[in-house]
């Protein structure tokens, strides 16, 4: 086969090892062998770097496995040279002889052929964009997760303030839960500190606010309201450095809020998961595929054995599943069109990876274009399927006993 790459090298990456395979052809088409093992700790890896270095090599080849090959690829691509990163589903071992240095001989060869395809690694400073984003909504899960705490607490206290209150973290309810912890059992003086709309509902509100408080109750919700407090302030500073991260690429935030559905947080994540080069994957219908938003495929002898979704970029899916449910409560537009049509067909959980799959195509061609999105308009389908309504109705009506004539509204 073809000699795509004459010096390169496949590395092995575990989490104290990592095992270096060079191949150095030669102009006759030989190869020559060079394997290394190295730690994983800074100075290994730049060793590394350096025996590279001084064997020329311009493109690397690592195979993933978990978050190990972070750090390595984090100081092998200081240097400049091309890295890949192959999933390890893609490697086709010939069975038996199972070695850290048959792995990355095999690397290697493949990368030395050109026969590795690697994987979406964005760059660096998306890479850091990601990292903060991705912790912000494992902070959010968390506060939700104390939230909820805090109500089945209540509950156990016998204070139905929930029932009352559609946020007992808000302004009112925060007041009442600190006057709670100060030693106020009174529930007439409870309810007088509710603000806002709150307070037509103060009978109600009395009658909630009577419960048995207990004295671990108290230490329960002093330090869940602690815990709370304390993520909310994370939540803050770690918004604030997103927001500075992404000033650069205030264009492509403005672009993707066109999305009907996506906002300022989604719009950050979408960002931070695909980047705004979209050159890196070669049409819409690839990123949906990495991005696990579309029908799987997998066929053998001419059946179709399973079209399920693959696993793709959990991150990614989420937040479009989040736009496509935020779409399903509009109305007057194409997408949210297509989510009515599809949930009456097809029930509502395909329709909202339906229409985060149409989503994510939308943000391919925002991104690559660099053209705020054009709505199609809520009458599309009915244009689109204008013969089959026609039909569809005039058989409906002609069922109930009806002669059924179509006159165009010019000629009427």
């Amino acid at each position: 086969m073809q000699v795509v790459y004459p010096r390169c090298c496949g590395v092995d990456v575990h989490k104290r090892s990592v095992v270096a395979c060079v191949l150095i052809t030669d102009e006759a088409g030989a190869a020559t062998r060079r394997v290394r093992t190295f730690g994983t700790m800074t100075a290994d890896l730049l060793a590394l770097s350096d025996w590279l270095r001084q064997c020329g090599v311009t493109h690397v080849a690592m195979e993933s496995t978990g978050v190990f090959w972070r750090p390595v690829f984090n100081l092998l691509e200081e240097d400049g040279r091309t890295l890949i990163l192959v999933n390890a589903q893609h490697l086709a071992r010939v069975p038996g002889r199972k070695t850290d240095i048959k792995d990355s001989e095999w690397l290697a060869d493949l990368l030395r052929h050109g026969l590795l395809r690697p994987s979406f690694i964005p760059p660096a400073p998306i890479r850091a964009l990601r990292e903060l984003t991705r912790y912000r909504r494992t902070l959010v899960q968390e506060r939700t997760q104390e939230v909820n705490r805090v109500q089945k607490l209540l509950e156990d206290a016998n204070l139905k303030l929930a029932a009352v209150a559609s946020d007992v973290l808000g302004v009112s309810g925060r007041n009442m839960l600190l006057a709670l912890i100060g030693g106020e059992h009174d529930p007439a003086v409870l309810a007088d500190l509710a603000r806002g709309k709150l307070r037509a509902k103060l009978p109600t509100l009395r009658l909630a606010l009577e419960g048995r408080v207990q004295e671990h109750h108290l230490v329960l919700l002093t330090r869940l309201l602690a815990h709370v407090e304390f993520l909310e302030e994370s939540l803050a500073a770690l918004q604030q450095e997103i927001d500075q991260r992404l000033a650069a690429d205030a264009e492509a935030l403005e672009l993707l809020r066109t999305i009907p559905g996506v906002g300022a947080v989604a719009a950050a994540t979408l960002i931070a998961e695909i980047g705004t080069d979209m050159s890196r994957f070669p049409s819409a219908k690839h990123l949906a595929s990495w991005a696990g938003v579309c029908p799987g495929n997998h066929q053998s002898g001419g059946k179709r054995l399973s079209g399920a979704v693959t696993k793709g970029d959990p991150w990614l899916r989420g937040v479009l599943c989040e736009v496509a449910q935020a779409i399903g409560h509009t109305k007057q537009n194409y997408l949210s069109a297509q989510y009515q049509r599809l949930a009456r067909r097809r029930g509502k959980h395909k329709a909202i990876l339906a229409v985060a799959h149409s989503v994510l195509v939308i943000v391919y061609h925002v991104l690559r274009d660099r053209q705020p999105y054009r709505d199609l308009g809520a009458q599309y389908f009915e244009r689109l399927d204008a013969a089959r309504i026609e039909r569809h109705h005039i058989h409906r009506l002609e069922q109930l006993g009806y002669i059924v004539t179509l006159s165009p509204r010019q000629a009427a």
